[in-house]
């Protein structure tokens, strides 16, 4: 099912409505294993909020929230919605992260994703020659107290997809 959905979205590329991919990530067996939901997506890709919920089987230890589930909640989103926002003539790639734990999650945690239009004015701007751009963004993770548990930094790649020749 996972490869089926993924062939899916590559073929629709910035046409997958929000809905559908708030259902099928939200489903996905890594998302669905660790108590990762998609809570809300915006219809324009602009915004994405993600739960991560503490269960018994995703804490670590010394009993509070595995830091790789912490990250893997982080994981995709900025990537997805710059794919969505930029189109199919632009390669997106999530090309690396850093991660500060900053508090032990004890409860639930969120992450808020929001790309504007600064943001990819800039990346048209960068990519305008097909050269590529690499940038950070951030998230951070917060507690259901509104506490700071993880401060991630996105790093990504997008690059102009070459004109092919007629």
């Amino acid at each position: 099912m996972v490869n089926a959905f993924t062939s899916y979205l590559r073929k629709r590329g910035s046409n997958t409505p929000g809905w559908l991919v708030k259902y099928m990530i939200s489903f996905w067996t890594p998302y669905l294993g660790a108590g990762i939901k998609i809570e809300e997506i915006s219809s324009d890709y602009r915004y994405i909020k993600v739960c991560l919920k503490q269960t018994w089987y995703n804490r670590n230890y010394v009993g509070t929230q595995f830091g790789g589930s912490l990250y893997a909640m982080t994981d995709p989103f900025y990537m997805l919605m710059l794919i969505n926002n930029l189109g199919q003539d632009y390669y997106v790639w999530d090309k690396g992260a850093t991660i500060d734990f900053v508090a032990p999650g004890k409860t639930n945690v969120t992450a808020e994703f929001r790309i504007n239009d600064e943001i990819i004015e800039k990346v048209l701007k960068e990519t305008a020659s097909g050269d590529k751009y690499i940038f950070d963004l951030p998230v951070q993770v917060i507690d259901a107290n509104g506490e700071l548990v993880a401060s991630v930094l996105k790093k990504l790649y997008v690059r102009k997809k070459k004109k092919e020749r007629s």
